[in-house]
């Protein structure tokens, strides 16, 4: 291969970009949340939100799999504490009846609508 065969790369499917110059946007029914959605493919989405300290997630069914990594700070799911590198997945048609921070918590949402 040539140098110019491994630097060209097919980008169709692809959604590569910055994500310094996204925009933060709301985050929940409440406010005390914002989220960059980082990236979105065949109806996923990646985002990163912040939730602030007394944040409570609305009670929801899942239509899809939703997946959660925890980057910072510590959150309580279904009665779980979990902290940074923990992670869940909510398989579709699982409820969502406890979402929680007290202290606030970073972390990466994959998510289907």
């Amino acid at each position: 291969m040539t140098n110019e065969q491994l630097t060209t790369h097919d980008l169709r499917g692809w959604d590569i970009g910055a994500v310094a110059g996204l925009e933060w946007s709301p985050w929940g029914s409440r406010g005390d949340a914002r989220a960059k959605v980082l990236a979105n493919g065949d109806g996923y989405f990646l985002a990163l939100v912040e939730a602030a300290p007394g944040y409570r997630g609305d009670p929801h069914e899942h239509g899809f799999a939703e997946m959660l990594y925890v980057l910072s700070g510590t959150l309580r799911t279904q009665g779980v504490e979990m902290g940074p590198g923990d992670a869940y997945v909510a398989a579709a048609g699982s409820v969502h009846t406890d979402f929680a921070t007290e202290a606030g918590a970073t972390y990466l949402s994959i998510f289907k609508l």
